[in-house]
């Protein structure tokens, strides 16, 4: 494990990286015998100074929520990162892609709490009665490591490589199949990928469900008005200046993201 001190040099040189959109080599490489324990506290740290900047936490995200991802990783459970007012997108704002190092997208079906969640013990049946309503979403994703060569240390300690968010209007989920919206990805009249709401852990309120267990670990709390992006049902796709990304979802509507 690393002391205080080379947590808190991380912190920095991630969001150095950020700021200056230069990537920075894997902090697996940086600093010999970092773990997820590290990651973790790294992540929080950087957390806590853009807090202290003024930003507000929005929310959380699951990442590596698909057994594919997990083995690639060499894990055995997903990983979380923080949602930031700053990282929210809008449908009728172009973003710029320069803002970004290697920017790409990511499919995804965001819970907005109507009520607080439990920690530990949290269970599917739990996050069903505490959701308002489940909405269409697209995830920004970047990485301040250079050219996406992570491991599982790496990303944690980015936020999980959390960069921006953009939500639809969604519903209210009684009466919804979690398990079965089909998801599809295009641009323009491209279809770049496609998938199916059980790809996350088998039912993505399980996802939400872990979170919630997890993050009590830490001391973090899932709260009313929380968005929470469960993981994602399709592969990632990188983003190009001049683009439009849709994410049709069933039973949900669209959701749009452009680039400039």
């Amino acid at each position: 494990m690393l002391d205080d001190r080379r947590r808190r040099e991380a912190a920095e040189v991630l969001r150095e990286a950020e700021l200056r959109r230069t990537p920075v080599r894997p902090l697996t490489e940086l600093h010999a015998g970092i773990d997820v324990q590290d990651a973790y506290e790294i992540q929080l740290l950087a957390i806590r100074d853009r807090l202290a900047d003024g930003d507000r936490i929005t929310g959380h995200k699951v990442g590596l929520s698909s057994p594919v991802m997990q083995a690639m990783m060499g894990v055995d459970e997903p990983d979380y990162g923080h949602l930031l007012a700053s990282m929210e997108l809008r449908q009728d704002t172009p973003v710029p892609a320069a803002a970004y190092i290697a920017p790409r997208v990511e499919v995804e079906f965001g819970f907005v709490l109507g009520a607080d969640l439990p920690g530990e013990g949290c269970t599917v049946a739990d996050v069903l009665a505490a959701t308002e309503r489940v909405v269409p979403a697209l995830e920004l994703i970047d990485s301040r490591i250079a050219d996406w060569r992570i491991a599982i240390a790496d990303t944690i300690a980015d936020n999980a490589s959390s960069a921006g968010y953009v939500i639809g209007e969604g519903r209210d989920p009684r009466g919804l199949d979690l398990k079965a919206i089909e998801a599809t990805l295009t641009r323009g009249p491209d279809t770049l990928a496609s998938g199916r709401s059980d790809a996350v852990l088998g039912d993505p309120a399980a996802s939400v469900a872990w979170l919630a267990r997890t993050v009590a670990r830490f001391g973090v709390e899932l709260r009313k008005g929380h968005l929470i992006l469960p993981g994602s049902c399709t592969r990632a796709v990188d983003v190009a200046a001049g683009r439009t990304y849709t994410a049709d979802f069933t039973g949900l509507g669209p959701v749009s993201l452009s680039f400039i």
